[in-house]
């Protein structure tokens, strides 16, 4: 066995190697004979069969077995020469060329290796954070849609009609060509008018509607809804309103804060600073998220250089290629298939975007080690399981789905990420907020 291996750089290795077909024939010989001590054949005793036996029975298994071996051989030999740490080996070798001559099988191997990145002062690449400012009109505001919320509705004694806002209890009967439909009726239903909630014109056709009054209404179901009988079909709903309630007004006082904070001890002082932080919370992470995280995650790539594994790259550009592919329309995608150098433009299209978006994760890696930042697989769970039970899905299911299409590593690391950056921007904003009250203190 002949092998050479090189570093393209400081992140790929080129292996090539010829490969014996006499060796192959020698490890298939190995194989077989392995296999005879633990394979019952009809007609020998129990470990007792023949190699030239199994070797029928087993047939193209042990040839491809044999050059497995052989492909780990060479990929130890490799590792050997060029004294690799098979930590810093990602993923699977990707084989480039495997051509069976007469004699020999010249292969080529590529290796991908996890980075050598060195990170040293990068506060000077954090931005600038500042903690959002909150006024008393945001406060106030706030509080109002709290005490909004909590304000019960009433039956109205006045002879109105119903109005935006208002909540109304009624019967109703759907009917589809004159003939009701399953699911479409109901008795003291409410419903809050301006809500929503039902389909487009219902409740524009009731706003109006006097106590005891009935009317008979039409509207058309959405094209996508999910009785597909109905979905596109214009129907009419008999209604019959019974009772409008409006919402009375509440205090803005004490006793709202005891009922809002769940404390018998709670002050509106104290419910107004509860609500101050919890609007500059929003609004810092608000910043975060949509300016200062991405600004962040921008410089890093910037700022560092280093080889990036050739294999994980063309990972990546496979991943966005297929999300391309997702939202591209029949006629883009039969024009797609049937041009190869469309799908070769695209993806350098692809390429380089996909590099910094690797290496941004080779970075975050390394400072989330520094930096002593981890995400247990117990909180990854918990956080799945969290945003499917609020999007209404199986948590179970779900997780199962991530863990079938091997997402879990890009979750997980998202989150380090997340929690990553979240920490540099903290220290910064707390680092600035020292200052100034030491440079307070030293006017003082």
């Amino acid at each position: 066995m002949e092998v050479t291996a090189k570093k393209t750089d400081n992140a790929n290795v080129q292996v090539e190697a010829k490969i014996a077909k006499s060796d192959i024939e020698k490890k298939t010989d190995k194989i077989a004979k392995q296999a005879a001590k633990q394979m019952k054949i009809d007609g020998f005793r129990p470990g007792k069969a023949p190699v030239s036996v199994v070797k029928k029975r087993l047939g193209e298994r042990l040839v491809q077995d044999a050059e497995a071996e052989a492909l780990r051989e060479v990929l130890n030999t490799a590792s050997k020469e060029l004294e690799l740490d098979a930590e810093k080996i990602i993923g699977e070798p990707a084989v480039t060329k495997f051509d069976r001559g007469e004699e020999f099988i010249e292969v080529e191997l590529k290796l991908s290796l996890r980075p050598e990145i060195e990170i040293g002062e990068i506060s000077e690449l954090i931005p600038e954070v500042e903690k959002p400012e909150v006024s008393d009109e945001e406060v106030e505001t706030r509080i109002k849609e709290l005490a909004e919320a909590q304000a019960p509705f009433e039956p109205i004694e006045e002879d109105r009609g119903l109005q935006e806002g208002d909540l109304a209890v009624f019967d109703f009967e759907g009917f589809l060509d004159g003939e009701p439909f399953e699911g479409g009726k109901a008795e003291d239903f409410e419903l809050r008018i301006g809500s929503g909630q039902f389909i487009p014109g219902f409740e524009e056709q009731m706003v109006g509607m006097k106590k005891g009054e009935e009317k008979t209404i039409k509207v058309t179901f959405p094209e996508d809804y999910r009785n597909e009988q109905l979905a596109g079909k214009e129907v009419e709903f008999k209604i019959k309103l019974k009772e409008i309630k409006t919402k009375q007004p509440v205090e803005i006082d004490d006793a709202l804060a005891k009922k809002i904070m769940g404390d018998e001890n709670a002050t509106l002082e104290q419910l107004k600073e509860e609500v101050k932080k919890q609007i500059a919370n929003e609004k810092l992470s608000k910043l975060y998220n949509e300016e200062l995280k991405p600004q962040l995650v921008e410089r890093l790539v910037e700022a560092f250089e280093f080889d990036l594994p050739e294999s994980v790259v063309d990972q990546e550009v496979e991943l966005a290629l297929r999300n391309k592919v997702q939202q591209m329309s029949e006629e883009e995608l039969a024009e797609l298939r049937e041009n190869e150098e469309k799908i070769k433009a695209l993806r350098d299209e692809l390429r380089d975007e996909a590099a910094k978006s690797v290496k941004a994760t080779f970075i975050v890696d390394a400072l989330a080690k520094r930096e002593g930042v981890d995400v247990t697989d117990q909180e990854m769970m918990q956080t799945i399981y969290y945003e499917a039970m609020s999007m209404g899905q199986d948590p179970q299911q779900t997780f199962e789905y991530y863990q079938k299409q091997n997402l879990l590593p890009a979750i997980k690391m998202a989150m380090i990420e997340d929690r990553l950056l979240t920490k540099l921007l903290n220290e910064k904003m707390e680092g600035n907020e020292a200052q100034e009250n030491k440079e307070e203190k030293e006017e003082a």
